[in-house]
């Protein structure tokens, strides 16, 4: 906020280039009905990993497009990886993003898990309407003032 309590954008520029690096993961939960089509990938729309991985990238490189403060930023890599939880009948998302700058990526990672999850949903939908979306987090962060900060 300005002096006057009104929204403005960080000016960074004035701060260092550095590394930086964001991991963030999302969950989605399947009913315990569906969930073994789901890891056996049977689902009627397709390759539902392959398309939330193509989305969760898009959507770490058009976060500034998104979240009205956010700066654009040069990102160098965004990575996602996906894990079958059988004992929670959970699919974990977890994206990575890294760049060179003047900001840190954190909200490039989060809406990359974010809408890698809602992809997921979107794919998987036809199978049940009762899927969650759950425990979307940042993980760890680096580079910055900060440093280093592990939360999981």
């Amino acid at each position: 906020l300005d002096e006057k309590g009104n929204l403005k954008m960080v000016d960074v520029g004035d701060k260092p280039i550095t590394k930086r690096i964001a991991v963030a993961k999302a969950e989605v939960l399947f009913p315990e009905d569906i969930y073994p089509l789901v890891a056996d990938m049977k689902v009627p729309k397709g390759d539902f990993l392959a398309c939330a991985k193509v989305a969760g990238i898009m959507a770490a490189k058009k976060t500034w497009e998104l979240i009205p403060l956010c700066h654009p930023l040069p990102i160098s890599k965004v990575d996602i990886k996906f894990k079958f939880l059988p004992e929670k009948h959970t699919l974990e998302i977890q994206s990575e993003v890294k760049t060179s700058a003047q900001t840190g990526v954190e909200m490039e990672a989060l809406v990359a898990a974010s809408v890698a999850a809602l992809t997921v949903y979107d794919m998987c939908k036809a199978l049940s309407k009762s899927i969650k979306i759950t425990n979307v987090r940042l993980v760890k962060k680096e580079g910055g003032k900060s440093g280093s900060v592990v939360l999981e």
